[in-house]
C-alpha cells in the first residue's frame, strides 16, 4: 500500500548561487555531516547537492508535512547503499511523523530516486507500507 508520495525539481544554478552566498550556515542547516562529505568530493558539486536538496523536499512531501510539523531539514539524510544506490535515513521528527502514517500492523519502505540533467535535479520518493518482516532492510 503507498501511503506517501513526493516530487520535487531544484534548479542547480539556485542552489550553488546559495552555497556561494551562505556557505557552511547554508551547507550546515541542510544537510548531514556524510551528505557533505559525499557531495564536497564529486566534481558537480552543486549538482550533487541540489539532488539531495530534491530528495529532501521530496521525502517531506511524501510524509505530508513539508519543512514544517517537526520534520527538518537534517532529519531526511540521502546516504547510499552497498550496491550505490541512493536512500533515504529518517531521524527525528521525519521518523516520528514515518511512524504516525504508517498503518498498524505493516512497515515504511522509503523508496527514493534522483536525477539531474543540468541545469534541473529532480527527485522523486515513495512510501509503501507492506507486512511486518516483508520489506528487505535498507543497509546504508
Amino acid at each position: 500500500m503507498i501511503i506517501g508520495l513526493g516530487s520535487d525539481i531544484v534548479d542547480i544554478r539556485r542552489i550553488e548561487k546559495t552555497i556561494n552566498r551562505f556557505g557552511d550556515r547554508f551547507l550546515n542547516r541542510v544537510f548531514t555531516a556524510t551528505e557533505r562529505g559525499k557531495s564536497d568530493n564529486r566534481d558537480s558539486r552543486a549538482a550533487s547537492y541540489a539532488r539531495r536538496f530534491a530528495a529532501k523536499e521530496a521525502c517531506a512531501k511524501a510524509l505530508g508535512t513539508g519543512i514544517d510539523r517537526g520534520v527538518f531539514w537534517r532529519d531526511m539524510a540521502v546516504v547510499n547503499a552497498e550496491s550505490g544506490r541512493p536512500i533515504l535515513q529518517l531521524f527525528g521528527g521525519a521518523r516520528e511523523r514515518l511512524a504516525e502514517i504508517t498503518p498498524n500492523g505493516l512497515e515504511a519502505v522509503v523508496h527514493l530516486t534522483m536525477t539531474d540533467d543540468p541545469p534541473l535535479a529532480q527527485a522523486m520518493v515513495l512510501i509503501e507500507a507492506l507486512p511486518n518482516g516483508v520489506a528487505a532492510p535498507q543497509k546504508a
